[in-house]
């Protein structure tokens, strides 16, 4: 086995990785992500893409497995999910904005409310670091939290369903 591979984001590996990736299945897939692991010397943003493209290709392995045959519904969900697992977002309100909305006017209002939910998270999250960063947190940022607790909508946001 020969030495890993130095290498950096500017050449480029991982778009091959990511079209790779697509192609795995689950007898293939521990031979992709040993050959990420193994063959090259990831510098601090190589390795996020082996680590993503090493998701991706499980992912695939797995839908193409029997059981597979994800709908786009489906696949939307479990990129919720990994998002939650991932990054410990189990109980926080999130969104993400696909830009192209806004060349449609029907879409105005995703980009411009929030629900009420969300508004209740915020309000409460307000509170909260009011309690814990009061004496640590800039001025500025300890005003914005007390405008939210005393109900003003951040950002100009209004909620809305």
């Amino acid at each position: 086995m020969s030495d890993p591979k130095k290498i950096t984001e500017e050449m480029k590996l991982q778009e091959q990785w990511y079209k790779d990736a697509k192609n795995v299945a689950i007898e293939t897939l521990s031979d992709f992500v040993r050959s990420l692991v193994k063959n090259y010397e990831h510098d601090y943003g190589t390795i996020c893409h082996a680590v993503t493209a090493s998701a991706i290709a499980a992912a695939y392995a797995v839908d193409h497995s029997k059981q597979g045959g994800i709908t786009g519904f489906q696949a939307s969900c479990i990129m919720w999910e990994f998002i939650r697992h991932w990054m410990h977002y189990d109980n926080k309100p999130m969104r993400l904005i696909d830009y192209d909305d806004m060349l449609y006017p029907q879409y105005e209002p995703r980009s411009t409310s929030i629900s009420p939910e969300t508004w209740k998270y915020l309000k409460k999250k307000a509170v909260n670091n009011l309690k814990l960063f009061n004496n640590t947190s800039s001025p500025e940022v300890i005003e914005h939290w007390k405008s939210i607790v005393a109900g003003k909508v951040p950002f100009g946001y209004k909620i809305e369903k």
